[in-house]
């Protein structure tokens, strides 16, 4: 069993106490510059690439095993791709309100579930696994980007593109109480909706007016049927505004859509239906317009995922850890690399809850159980 919590510890308080919102660039370049060194302690080729035009730093680190990195030039796929963001949804003096703490038998701070323990594992994985003179007989490439939590806008192309020469993705987002990893992903998309309608005297002369608000109410109805609990689709509208002064109707309205798909076969039929909104006004002389699509696929379970899964839940087995799977609603950038056809399990770091939320914990029983567990299914992978 992983005997070094210690330092896993002080790594942790290290990390998290380092404000790293997506908009905050130089706390991101701080996590990567951290996990930079020390990746390259241990032999790996650890570089800071900054993506996109925002030029968001992300982290990419390799053995000198694979994709042309041997000595004599092979193509050999890596064995493992590891995947993780170090952004967090936090602002920037959060860490100064409530730091990285430990209440009992939990660990806390922002970012700490979501997911800053998660990228420890794989640190602490690969240092065991160099301690063990396993990792210089596999290859691998670790992959943190810092625009996660924005949807990978930067980075999703480097994401996909380690990913397409890799065997099998690991993703380290918080494995789930109970030690239930990740099988199964909603993918989605987000649509924005904009009514144009005709201002007028709300008193005077309110039928020479067109009431954008009122268009948008018949359209979000619509868009509220679109929710099918049998085939996993939801639509929800979340965020709504429309009108300037009571007394004026309103030539303006817009509503933005949280969209989650289960099945792949929904995207189309999602994207269609925003597609030929406009061609489904309710009010004469209104205007639609629509900006969006499904951006993430659904990451599902193939006989390939099925497989590392048997092989993760035997290792648990070993250890006395009853190790299981569920599906979830959210997305992540495994949804990006299991979109490609590559096997994909996500939730392999420590196991927390709350994401997003001021009362994020993580287990602290569960950071030796899982450094062990991801080291053993790593050598029986080999």
């Amino acid at each position: 069993m992983f005997s070094n919590t210690d330092e896993f510890l002080k790594d942790f308080q290290t990390i998290v106490n380092i404000d790293s919102s997506s908009d905050h660039l130089p706390g991101v370049e701080q996590v990567a510059l951290f996990f930079q060194k020390r990746f390259s302690d241990i032999g790996l080729r650890a570089e800071i690439l900054f993506q996109g035009d925002t030029k968001v730093p992300c982290l990419q680190a390799v053995s000198c095993h694979g994709n042309g990195d041997t000595p004599d030039g092979g193509n050999d796929p890596y064995d493992f791709m590891f995947l993780g963001h170090m952004d967090t949804v936090f602002p920037f003096g959060e860490v100064e309100k409530r730091p990285f703490s430990i209440q009992g038998d939990k660990a806390l701070g922002p970012g700490v579930c979501d997911m800053k323990g998660g990228l420890l594992v794989v640190l602490h994985v690969l240092e065991t696994l160099k301690k063990e003179g396993v990792l210089d007989k596999m290859s691998v490439c670790v992959a943190f980007n810092g625009d996660e939590e924005t949807g990978s806008d930067a980075s999703k192309s480097w994401i996909q593109s380690v990913a397409g020469k890799s065997r099998r993705v690991f993703v380290f987002e918080p494995c789930r109480p109970g030690y239930k990893m990740v099988s199964q992903r909603k993918g989605g998309g987000w649509f924005h909706v904009s009514v144009t309608g005709q201002e007028a005297h709300a008193g005077a002369d309110p039928d020479k007016g067109i009431n954008a608000v009122v268009e948008l109410a018949h359209q979000i109805i619509a868009i509220d049927a679109l929710n099918d609990p049998d085939t996993g689709t939801s639509a929800q509208v979340t965020v709504v505004a429309g009108g300037d002064k009571v007394n004026i109707i309103p030539n303006k309205a817009v509503a933005s859509v949280d969209v989650r798909i289960e099945r792949l076969e929904e995207k189309q039929r999602v994207e269609t239906f925003f597609a030929t909104l406009c061609d489904r006004r309710v009010l004469p002389g209104s205007k639609i317009s629509v900006t969006g699509c499904i951006d993430r696929s659904p990451l599902e379970i193939t006989p390939q995922s099925q497989a590392l899964l048997d092989v993760i839940f035997l290792e648990g087995k070993k250890m006395g850890i009853d190790v299981s799977s569920i599906a979830t609603g959210g997305c992540s950038d495994g949804n990006s690399t299991a979109a490609l056809g590559i096997p994909t399990i996500d939730g392999m770091g420590i196991v927390g809850a709350n994401s997003h939320r001021q009362d994020e914990y993580v287990e602290l029983a569960s950071i030796p159980i899982m450094v062990t567990l991801i080291s053993n299914v790593c050598k029986a992978l080999i």
